[in-house]
């Protein structure tokens, strides 16, 4: 099974088949409506807007799985995104990332780039003491640790790389515009 082989929840019910992406460089982002790190939806949109026309897709999963902070319904997360950051790439089906009940896409990309760290900085120090409360042994599984983790997905379907919520969204710019 690969990336194109996969398909995720809109919505309003509808499935949408990555196979519809290829071509495309696509970034996958399990987002938050209520982290600290929602501000990354700013980034994300100007990321979009900067791209999209030149074969860049977001696919938007809101996740409720970390300390409840997407509390809101489909439709409160589509309005709350537009509304505060003007977002006009799709938001899917609210699901989960983790655990037995985690959609097919976020196990497949957990399976593709497992974790390999925060970076350095305090935001970076403050999730792995957080980690370690919640998880001993984070460090040495690929679950996605929080809100707005990111996969970056080639023009042929590769997982090219993984960035965890700490890391600068100035990197992750730069390496959606390196395979552009």
């Amino acid at each position: 099974m690969g990336f194109y082989d996969l398909t995720v929840e809109r919505a309003n019910g509808e499935q949408v088949s990555m196979a519809d992406m290829k071509g495309k460089v696509v970034l996958v982002v399990n987002t938050a409506t209520g982290c600290g790190f929602t501000p990354h939806y700013k980034d994300l949109e100007a990321i979009y807007e900067k791209f999209h026309e030149k074969g860049l897709e977001i696919i938007d999963v809101p996740c409720n799985q970390f300390a409840g902070q997407t509390p809101g319904d489909d439709k409160e997360i589509t309005e709350f995104c537009q509304l505060h950051y003007n977002t006009k790439f799709e938001q899917m089906k609210k699901a989960d990332v983790n655990g037995e009940t985690a959609i097919e896409l976020f196990k497949y990309l957990k399976s593709q780039k497992g974790f390999t760290g925060f970076g350095k900085g305090p935001a970076a120090l403050a999730m792995s003491v957080m980690l370690k409360k919640i998880d001993k042994d984070y460090k040495n599984n690929a679950e996605i640790k929080w809100n707005f983790t990111k996969f970056l997905i080639d023009r042929q379907g590769n997982v090219v790389e993984r960035f965890e919520p700490t890391i600068s969204m100035k990197e992750v710019e730069k390496a959606v515009a390196s395979i552009m």
